[in-house]
């Protein structure tokens, strides 16, 4: 791999830059960005060093892989100004939720090599989840390259069957919103019951955070962890009882469900 280019330097952007840098895929003289907004073009190349390119056809000209980091509703508009560019032999990255990699191959009107991926926000902070689907294009050799790249602000897996991307946004992609949700509530049980509010954020926080380390390195289910802590008559089992009168279960469960729904809205192009 030779240069990688990023088309829109937002949030995702900077923490794959971040991650390629700090594993050392890539050193800042390969990497290369363009933004509609200056000022953050040139606070990321200030920060990480990299090279900010004239415009879109230029980065897509002298980049082997190109990122297309930009909004949905603007990944047409960008693939039709690079599409002269982009050879059969480039790598062509889009985290545009809901564009189906048929349409970004429609609108290049050429066999190229297409790569979707879903990621999510805690890979700004190297600890995201990412799901790929490459078009027949992609070589297995390509497959985990790419998968590298992800590799280095989380975890990353490969899917044959680009339909599961509507599921996996509905999941990890919109997780962390729920997780944040849990995470607020857990905090305010505290605050009711008299916690300060630092402390009681600081405890849901971490208390996510530890349990969520103990699944991923253990090789327990997630239900034999619950039933740990859940004594026989004692006080974790009294709240998981109330959760359940809730419907904190049924509710999640649909809450996944909505969103992935909504995905797929998205990828046929409903408003």
């Amino acid at each position: 791999m030779n240069k990688i280019g990023f088309i829109g330097a937002g949030n995702m952007a900077e923490a794959l830059i971040n991650g390629l840098i700090s594993s050392k895929l890539f050193k800042s003289n390969q990497i290369l960005i363009t933004d509609v907004i200056k000022k953050r073009a040139d606070h990321i190349k200030s920060k990480y060093k990299v090279n900010i390119a004239s415009d879109n056809k230029q980065l897509s000209k002298e980049s082997d892989i190109i990122v297309l980091s930009v909004k949905p509703n603007h990944t047409a508009k960008v693939v039709s100004e690079i599409k002269t560019s982009i050879t059969s032999k480039k790598i062509l990255i889009s985290i545009a939720a809901g564009i189906p990699t048929t349409l970004i191959s429609k609108l290049l009107k050429k066999k190229s090599k297409i790569v979707r991926v879903m990621p999510n926000t805690p890979a700004l902070v190297l600890a995201g989840a990412s799901v790929l689907y490459c078009n027949e294009h992609v070589t297995d050799k390509e497959k985990e390259q790419i998968k590298g790249i992800f590799e280095s602000v989380g975890i990353a897996h490969i899917i044959d069957n680009e339909g599961l991307l509507d599921p996996v946004t509905g999941l990890s992609g919109s997780g962390p919103a729920y997780v944040s949700i849990f995470i607020e509530a857990l905090a305010d049980g505290g605050v009711k019951m008299g916690l300060p509010r630092d402390l009681a954020h600081k405890l849901a926080a971490q208390t996510v955070y530890g349990t969520a380390k103990m699944i991923i390195e253990g090789d327990a289910h997630p239900a034999q962890f619950k039933d740990k802590v859940s004594s026989p008559g004692g006080t974790t089992i009294e709240g998981v009882h109330r959760l359940e009168e809730g419907g904190f279960r049924s509710s999640t469960i649909s809450a996944v469900e909505a969103a992935t729904r909504r995905s797929k809205e998205l990828s046929k192009g409903d408003k």
